[in-house]
């Protein structure tokens, strides 16, 4: 076993703790290496299986009821007939889609009765990994034609299968792995707790301890009747998996040895000091700006009626969830001083590396390329948040931008490419009109304006007067930079706050493109978007592109040198990317500033607390009450007291969400949802005495389930654990 002693704060990112203070380890681990970097001090911390029994391509192993959800949450197998669990927040978008007025899942919750009842969900996977393989010398022997060599390694791994392949990139390119998945297309949601015990808290609690929600919802998996992935089809079964996971309810207690496994999206644990600096004074407090403008408007729309919040609802999710990791983020590289401590590294790093001439100059060279990334960077950054976050009919009409470029061209190609391009703008636009009731389902468009009014003054003032796309600068100037006259003159004269003008607008233009196109060109948001994405896309993003890749280039020779004058010392994880990672550390609370520590549970207690009567966040319905003022908790409770959520060390990043968490026996006993708001800038630099992953306990999914829902019929589906 390889022990780790505190490093004081010269390399503190790239060591991993076993101090008897401090349970964390750093570090998301590819499952298949566990066995030579990992078993030891895992089985030391209290890991009472094998590497084997984590990830194995023989035979079953936890691995195969851990599935990437979508395409940025996990969830996991509990049940023998394909039953998945995952965060709300995860199925939020599926939620909402199947809510109404007359059927408000969102307020009062769903729970399908028979398999009959659970709800289709068109475009929704669920991905299971068969296995990853090391092909970094296959990679490394073609990378002269990489693309090709990629294709025919991903094809010869899939041969006589019903499997897809994907090679990623590990260490900025050190390394490459194939990852063989089995994708499952039909995927019914089965149940969901009201947002009021599943949101509990809202925007509030978000990234905050102590917490107090039951983020969970169910789903399952369907399959033909060969057990094999399909399209939906009402004649499809309930899938059949090689494994799923034991529900615990023995409970935990601080000290108890946590495993996360899941689909960690993206961390940027090293980073040099230029990229940190940029992060923390430049886009995190312009990324911060934006959305508290734009969040304002849509909470304030959200309160005003039930239909307004049924359609924001999972924007205002997504807007803000970013929004204060952000803020948490920022807080804890100021307080870590990264900026300081990554020079500290880079220096000591040129010192192990100086009679290697491959890096005497790599520090010169990074400074000057952020130099000339930070200006592109900060523009970027403010045309992306504008998209976001700004007027979305903007953004639709962006859809159009393609087509209506063909048809410029029309007059200017050949025969056969006139015939092509014809092809292609009809493709578009029927596309294009698909889109419109999911968009205006959850459109409004006295919000939209409202959104406008909010945003776009503080992208004028702050992106730069030279990164004004040419015709927004002539209309904002005309509006004489008033944000009322702005709006009212580009949403005055559009088509585009109406689905059934855009319906009849693409029919017409089918006929006669010409005719649909000169429409289009006095439309006034079409060319505000025309304006805008055009300056993005042309000017901008080409110039970023250019010196973001020089600078990825650099950060591969970076990675070579770390992994070269450290890796023969120290364990070194890579980056999450999104694919399968372990990590794993202890049930442990934290204090998140001098003279406060926090505990490592939190109970129903608690939940009661912080209840308002009808407080969009923190209200409760009528019969959480009553249950709670019963006291039956049933098996659920410990000790008399029912458990809401935990705290575990365990390295945690976005795409976890979801992720089972398992004890010392493989047993899911909660489900990983969220970070400490201290944690945050664990994804660039981690703390080990604040960084905790929040997990709501099981026990309390299966209370919800069974007492307040009624749905015991599906907690007896479980393989449950006493």
């Amino acid at each position: 076993m390889i022990r780790r002693n505190f490093i004081t704060k010269t390399i503190v990112l790239f060591f991993l703790l076993s101090a008897t203070k401090v349970f964390a380890v750093e570090g998301m681990w590819i499952p298949m290496l566990l066995k030579s970097l990992n078993e030891d001090e895992m089985k030391n911390m209290g890991l009472r299986l094998t590497a084997d029994d984590i990830y194995n391509v023989n035979t079953s192993s936890l691995k195969d009821a851990v599935f990437l959800f979508g395409r940025g949450c996990t969830s996991e197998l509990i049940s023998d007939k394909g039953m998945l669990i995952t965060n709300h927040h995860c199925g939020f978008g599926q939620i909402q889609s199947h809510s109404s007025l007359e059927n408000d899942y969102l307020k009062y919750g769903f729970w399908a009765k028979e398999l009959k009842e659970e709800l289709p969900n068109k475009g929704l996977t669920a991905t299971r990994i068969v296995r990853m393989e090391n092909v970094t010398t296959q990679v490394m022997a073609g990378m002269a034609d990489y693309d090709n060599t990629v294709k025919k390694l991903c094809s010869d791994a899939v041969a006589g299968t019903h499997y897809t392949a994907v090679v990623r990139p590990f260490y900025y390119g050190n390394e490459y792995y194939l990852f063989v998945t089995e994708v499952f297309k039909d995927v019914r949601l089965v149940g969901a707790p009201p947002s009021s015990i599943g949101v509990f808290g809202g925007d509030t609690d978000n990234w905050i301890w102590p917490r107090h929600n039951a983020d969970f919802s169910i789903f399952r998996i369907y399959v033909d009747k060969n057990n094999k992935p399909a399209d939906y089809s009402e004649s499809n079964v309930p899938y059949k998996p090689i494994k799923h996971l034991e529900v615990s309810l023995k409970g935990v207690k601080e000290g108890d040895f946590t495993m996360v496994y899941g689909f960690p999206g993206r961390t940027q644990e090293y980073l040099p000091s230029y990229a940190v600096e940029v992060i923390t004074a430049d886009l995190n407090p312009m990324r911060i700006k934006m959305r508290t403008a734009s969040l304002a408007v849509i909470r304030a729309a959200m309160i005003q009626s039930d239909a307004l919040r049924i359609k924001y609802a999972s924007k205002s999710a997504g807007i803000a969830n970013a929004w204060k990791k952000w803020q948490g983020e920022l807080k804890g590289l100021n307080r870590l001083n990264a900026v300081e401590k990554k020079k500290i590294f880079e220096a000591e790093f040129l010192q192990l590396a100086k009679n290697d001439p491959n890096y005497s100059n790599l520090m010169k060279d990074f400074e000057g390329l952020y130099k000339t990334y930070r200006p592109l960077a900060w523009s970027l950054e403010y045309y992306s948040e504008l998209f976001t976050n700004g007027a979305e009919i903007v953004r639709l009409s962006s859809a159009l931008i393609e087509p209506y470029e063909k048809y410029k061209l029309l007059t200017t190609q050949d025969t056969a490419t006139v015939r092509s391009f014809k092809k292609q703008i009809n493709e578009s636009l029927d596309k294009f009109s698909a889109s419109l009731d999911g968009f205006f389902q959850n459109y409004d468009v006295e919000v939209d304006k409202k959104l406008m009014k909010a945003v776009y003054p503080i992208f004028f003032e702050g992106v730069g007067d030279s990164n004004i796309s040419v015709l927004a600068k002539k209309e904002w100037l005309l509006a004489k930079m008033n944000a009322d006259a702005f709006t009212n003159n580009q949403f005055s004269k559009t088509m585009f706050t109406n689905k059934d003008k855009l319906k009849k607008w693409v029919e017409d233009t089918k006929k006669s493109f010409s005719k649909g196109m000169k429409l289009l060109e006095k439309d006034k948001i079409f060319l505000l978007s025309k304006d805008v994405y055009g300056k993005y896309n042309h000017d901008i993003y080409p110039q970023f592109i250019t010196v973001n890749t020089n600078i990825q280039d650099k950060m591969t020779l970076y990675m070579k040198g770390i992994l070269q004058y450290l890796g023969k010392k120290k364990r070194l994880y890579p980056d999450a990317n999104s694919t399968l990672r372990v990590s794993y550390g202890k049930v442990q609370g934290f204090s998140p500033v001098d003279g406060t520590n926090y505990n490592w549970f939190t109970t129903i207690d608690g939940i009661v607390e912080k209840y308002k009567p009808g407080d969009y966040e923190f209200d409760l319905l009528p019969k959480f009450l009553e249950l709670y003022k019963q006291k039956d908790y049933g098996r659920y409770a410990q000790n008399g007291v029912l458990h809401v959520a935990f705290l575990a060390s365990n390295h945690t990043t976005g795409g976890n969400s979801g992720s089972p968490v398992l004890n010392a026996d493989g047993q899911l006993i909660g489900i990983n949802f969220d970070r400490a708001w201290e944690s945050t800038m664990s994804d660039i630099m981690y703390d080990p005495e604040k960084c905790r992953n929040i997990i709501v306990d099981i026990r309390y999914v299966l209370w919800v389930m069974d007492k307040y829902a009624g749905a015991k019929y599906l907690v007896d589906e479980m393989t449950i654990v006493q």
